[in-house]
């Protein structure tokens, strides 16, 4: 995989798109821009140890966003472990959980997450409509420096699965769509964090969201 940076004047904080095969690489990239970030796509580790924070990000399947994942798994829990802010992006924050549902109805065989955030992810079975696409309310349920100023805001979805944590307390907002699904998801430490939404196709609401991530990258 190629190497891409993109350099931004004055900007507050330099953050690494993890290229893993998978991922809308580019939108979310020009949102950090707009963000204040100094953006650069890689696959590199040494660019993860280098940088002020890491984005995953991910469109797809749960199995085959792990199994391309998987050769930077370590370089990743590197990441987690030293501090740094790793933000997971629809997919990407799946990935951050445990497990997944996903594929086990076809007979597959069960793929281990990063387990950042212990949890499993779980289908939508209640009669919703499938997949969730389109924009939806946040409820903020905790502080967490990556929701300020997004209560009760509106974000852009599209997924079929929702994380399902183990512990409450990792639920940082919620959203409802025929129930009450975590949207927004952090570690014990606060340095590792997901949307099950898409910021950077989500406005002015993913744009603050995005503004928040730079500023929490800067202040590490």
């Amino acid at each position: 995989m190629d190497t891409v940076s993109s350099p931004q004047e004055q900007s507050l904080a330099s953050v690494v798109v993890v290229d893993y095969g998978l991922g809308n690489l580019r939108s979310v990239t020009r949102g950090l821009e707009r963000a204040g970030a100094d953006v650069e796509i890689t696959d590199d580790p040494a660019a993860f140890e280098a940088a002020d924070g890491v984005v995953l990000p991910g469109v797809g399947a749960f199995r085959e966003g792990v199994e391309n994942a998987d050769p930077l798994r370590e370089d990743l829990l590197a990441v987690a472990e030293s501090g740094t802010p790793l933000f997971g992006i629809c997919l990407g924050m799946q990935m951050l959980l445990t497990s997944s549902e996903e594929g086990e109805t076809d007979g597959e065989s069960a793929v281990q997450g990063l387990d950042l955030i212990p949890g499993t992810n779980v289908r939508f079975d209640e009669g919703q409509k499938v997949p969730h696409m389109g924009w939806n309310e946040l409820t903020v349920e905790r502080d967490h420096p990556l929701v300020e100023g997004i209560d009760g805001k509106y974000a852009y979805f599209v997924h079929s699965y929702y994380a399902a944590p183990d512990d409450e307390r990792a639920t940082v907002a919620t959203t409802d769509y025929e129930l009450e699904f975590p949207s927004i998801v952090a570690n014990d430490e606060d340095n590792v964090f997901g949307t099950q939404f898409h910021p950077e196709k989500s406005g002015e609401t993913g744009l603050r969201i995005l503004r928040n991530f730079v500023e929490i990258c800067a202040e590490e």
